[in-house]
């Protein structure tokens, strides 16, 4: 007679984990750390793989992948040696100069970012500079949007890498530029919000060259057998200090020699309408 299969516990914390941080998700309310629930950087991919797998299941699409945690600071401050990564979907990206909706990210923050869109796969074992530069169709400004399901940014790396590397939005500029016209280790950024500078860096922030950091992403999904595609774009990691966003915020980011690009974070109706009724019953 057969026995049937056991639950471990390593899937009872992972399925926990997801659940929690789907319904985070779907209520658009920050929940508990998950950290408690896993158990360490592997546990964490597998609750970002039900959530992935979650997500395609209701009709997103995946368009690329998002590199995090490439400032050597930030390893340092977390206690790791290399970066993290996420999925992006169709539905995070937002054009050039347009709004991101009230409430649609929580806890919002916004780092600028150099793209990469690719058009060739990157599938071999151990990847070169070369070929990221061939694999590479042009590159792009980029402001991300992160956001966490965890509440006040109580996050460890276990936390944010189950939390899909904490995605939110991303925009891209509309200026396409080719790599062999760019010296992104030595590119300059400025984030500006309504005029007023709040993040600056440059290319070499970004684990000492945005492709430094496109290579290990590259690398690290063929070992988990999901390797780039053409067509994927690929956000390389912050540029500068990431800064806070409020409701009414208008950002720049400017990237030597790629341009500018631009996003609006619109106002809550709903709370501008209540403190208007306090207001008023107050006076």
């Amino acid at each position: 007679m057969r026995t049937a299969p056991t639950t471990t516990t390593r899937e009872v914390g992972v399925s926990a984990a997801a659940r929690q941080l789907l319904a985070a998700h779907a209520t658009r309310t920050p929940c508990d750390p998950v950290r408690d629930l896993i158990d360490g950087v592997d546990e964490a991919y597998a609750v970002q793989e039900i959530l992935a797998r979650s997500w395609l299941a209701a009709g997103r699409r995946p368009v690329g992948r998002k590199i995090g945690l490439t400032s050597r600071s930030v390893q340092r401050q977390l206690g790791v040696e290399s970066p993290d990564f996420g999925v992006l979907f169709s539905d995070m990206a937002v054009p050039d100069g347009a709004e991101v909706p009230a409430g649609a990210v929580l806890q919002p923050r916004a780092e600028a970012e150099v793209a990469l869109v690719l058009e060739r796969d990157l599938t071999h074992e151990r990847h070169t500079v070369a070929d990221v530069l061939r694999a590479t169709a042009f590159a792009l400004p980029a402001i991300e949007v992160v956001g966490s399901r965890i509440r006040d940014w109580d996050i460890t790396l276990t936390d944010t890498i189950a939390d899909n590397a904490s995605c939110g939005m991303y925009v891209l500029g509309n200026r396409p530029a080719r790599l062999a016209d760019l010296d992104l280790r030595l590119c300059g950024m400025v984030l500006e919000r309504r005029g007023e500078q709040v993040s600056t860096g440059a290319g070499a922030a970004c684990l000492g060259h945005p492709l430094n950091a496109a290579i290990w992403l590259a690398d690290t999904l063929v070992r988990c057998g999901r390797p780039l595609r053409a067509g994927d774009t690929v956000l390389t990691g912050a540029l500068g200090p990431m800064v806070r966003t409020a409701p009414g915020d208008v950002l720049e980011a400017r990237i030597e020699g790629l341009g500018d690009v631009r996003v609006a974070f619109a106002r809550d109706d709903a709370a501008d309408d209540a403190r208007t009724t306090e207001e008023g019953t107050t006076a």
